[in-house]
């Protein structure tokens, strides 16, 4: 499982995303969406952590918190499966 992160400000590093997930457990990885062309953030993030337990934590604990001017929206992040 994976969290979608979203509504994210523009100014938004990787290292900013990994200190707030930190606190619910150990991140994997992180994949900040970007424009092709510009390279331009695009508002949104996803987060792998080590265990489905620290990830759902994190859901719960994130989901609305006002980040840097941003209401965030966090829930899991969707897969081709999911979609199909």
């Amino acid at each position: 499982m994976s969290v979608y992160i979203g509504n994210l400000s523009h100014e938004i590093e990787d290292e900013d995303i990994r200190q707030v997930f930190l606190m619910y457990g150990s991140v994997k990885r992180i994949l900040v969406s970007t424009k092709q062309k510009s390279g331009e953030k695009r508002g949104f993030a996803i987060v792998q952590m080590d265990e489905d337990t620290e990830e759902v934590a994190a859901i719960n604990g994130l989901q609305g918190t006002e980040w840097m001017g941003y209401s965030l929206k966090v829930n899991r992040a969707k897969t081709i499966a999911d979609v199909a």
